[in-house]
């Protein structure tokens, strides 16, 4: 069998079951080590054997629904390759957008001074070392409720040689206790309403604890606005991912919390609402 003949059959397959094609390209780029020029100009070449053994069974997992990320383990975000495995959520691209607002806002709200950073809900780590890669002034503290989600963001740490403090507990609780103050609170916390569907990919391989956000998706946001006046030193920024239909009514709850504060909405590359930010002491 040669390549061509492998993927298409892989494609046809994977259509059938309305999974996404690609995936089935980019397993046999990881199995070749090749890129995708390459494996082009080499369709017609006969596979190896053993590459033909090991696509079989990572492919046989792919058509299960499980996701590409798991079984290569792996993802990259932000240019940099993260550790991904059941215990933490998959990095999106919308979260890159999120990583990306932070920086820009930083520079902007306080002039490339050193500040202390909290990432709430940091699953893999993707956002406090990527935010700790990118600037260095920034001290950066995560905490997770879930002992292996931090286990993971350590190990991620550690192979993208950074310094971020790991804290295990719920929410913003471990760093209240540790009375840490901060001047950046960044999460992309659980806002999927309990009862709204989801691909079958995500709700079966990524864990729910990272997912869901009670009843009506903001169940989090409410625990962090609220437990955040603990944090906050006085001239701060919160920069939080969300849903692309929870504008009103999570700017309405942030309005709630911090009254006096700006408050902006920002769009992600496709047109879509998906980051919060509050800014308080204006012109401090």
């Amino acid at each position: 069998m040669n390549y061509r003949e492998c993927l298409m059959n892989a494609k046809k397959q994977m259509v059938a079951r309305n999974l996404s094609e690609n995936a089935a390209m980019l397993l046999m780029m990881e199995i070749t080590g090749k890129e995708n020029h390459d494996l082009y100009m080499e369709f017609e070449d006969e596979i190896s054997e053993d590459i033909l053994q090991e696509f079989n069974e990572k492919f046989a997992l792919l058509l299960t629904g499980e996701p590409l990320q798991h079984i290569l383990g792996y993802e990259y975000f932000y240019g940099y390759k993260f550790i991904v495995n059941e215990d933490v959520l998959i990095p999106r691209p919308e979260t890159e957008e999120l990583v990306a607002n932070v920086l820009a806002y930083y520079d902007e709200y306080f002039g490339g001074q050193k500040v202390q950073v909290c990432d709430i809900g940091t699953g893999s780590g993707a956002i406090a070392i990527t935010l700790k890669k990118e600037e260095d002034n920034l001290q950066v503290t995560a905490s997770d409720i879930s002992e292996k989600a931090i286990e993971t963001a350590k190990k991620n740490a550690q192979n993208l040689n950074v310094d971020v403090t790991f804290l295990v507990g719920d929410m913003c609780e471990p760093l209240i206790e540790k009375n840490i103050k901060v001047d950046i609170l960044v999460s992309n916390p659980p806002y999927i309403p309990i009862h709204e569907e989801v691909e079958h990919s995500v709700k079966d391989y990524e864990p729910h604890v990272a997912l869901f956000g009670g009843e009506d998706g903001l169940k989090f946001y409410r625990i962090i606005f609220e437990r955040s006046q603990f944090l906050l030193k006085e001239k701060s920024m919160l920069a939080f991912e969300m849903g692309y239909d929870q504008k009103e009514r999570l700017s309405a709850l942030a309005k709630q919390y911090f009254p006096n504060s700006r408050i902006e909405v920002i769009k992600d590359m496709s047109g879509k609402d998906r980051m919060l930010f509050i800014f308080n002491h204006i012109g401090e």
